[in-house]
């Protein structure tokens, strides 16, 4: 039950994040801006891969030439490149907007999640850090998705099991490019935060899932990323990260009494 309560409040602070540029609309606005162009470079890189993805899988399956079902199975080998491709757009998005737009994005979760003392560092300083970062990210998400990939060709597993696998592992590295802001700022290294969100693994999961699911609508995703990012700073301050409780003063005691 913890588990789903967990995954539950990780939804939540996603609305949360809805809440807050709700309430501050300029940072939503300019947030736009990197998102929008994160959006044009994949909506041509889709259209590339969809309009070729019959060579695409024709060239990835030779060994079907002599099939009698070569074109119904190479057409469904093509639908799953365009999905595969799809998934991958998802996931990465949130890296490219937040390395096209990281001046900006520092900015807006320091406004949602400011600290008394943080790693300060500038951006083009932090830029490559990110990138590298990413890229292992990244590889992780291939290590995933592509076994996922080709068990989606296995009947009745690949139409059930294997997108909510794929949403689960989706959504969780989601939730590591989008949390990175926060932790950085915290002096968090990549280990370090990974560590924390396999820990807090149900609200990263609640979080990621509910940010993935929505980026796979169009357009959507340009107008959620100011709130997916204001979502991750939240999360990161309140439940994975949440400030050390005041410390307790001991009572004044009475002179005549001590």
């Amino acid at each position: 039950m913890r588990s789903v309560r967990d995954f539950t409040a990780g939804i939540g602070f996603f609305l949360q994040g809805v809440g807050w540029v709700a309430k501050n609309t300029r940072w939503w606005l300019f947030g736009l801006i990197p998102a929008l162009i994160a959006f044009a470079v994949y909506v041509v890189a889709l259209i590339f891969l969809g309009t070729n993805a019959s060579d695409l899988a024709e060239f990835l399956t030779p060994f079907a030439d002599t099939w009698g079902w070569r074109d119904l199975f190479r057409t469904l080998v093509g639908i799953l490149l365009f999905l595969g491709g799809l998934a991958l757009a998802v996931i990465t998005f949130a890296a490219l907007t937040l390395a096209i737009g990281e001046p900006f994005y520092e900015k807006l979760s320091a406004a949602v999640d400011p600290l008394e003392t943080e790693d300060d560092q500038p951006w083009w300083r932090t830029l490559p850090r990110s990138i590298r970062d990413s890229l292992v990210t990244l590889l992780y998400v291939l290590m995933f998705t592509i076994p996922l990939f080709l068990l989606g060709f296995v009947p009745v597993v690949g139409q059930t099991v294997v997108p909510v696998l794929g949403a689960a592992v989706s959504g969780f590295f989601l939730t590591v490019e989008l949390t990175a802001l926060a932790m950085e700022r915290r002096g968090m290294a990549r280990k370090q935060r990974f560590a924390l969100l396999r820990r807090n693994k149900a609200s990263a999961l609640g979080f990621g899932v509910a940010v993935f699911l929505l980026f796979l609508v169009p357009f959507v995703a340009v107008i959620a990323m100011p709130a997916a990012v204001a979502g991750a700073a939240l999360l990161v301050r309140t439940r994975l990260t949440p400030p050390p409780p005041p410390p307790i003063r001991p009572e004044p005691t009475h002179p005549g009494l001590a």
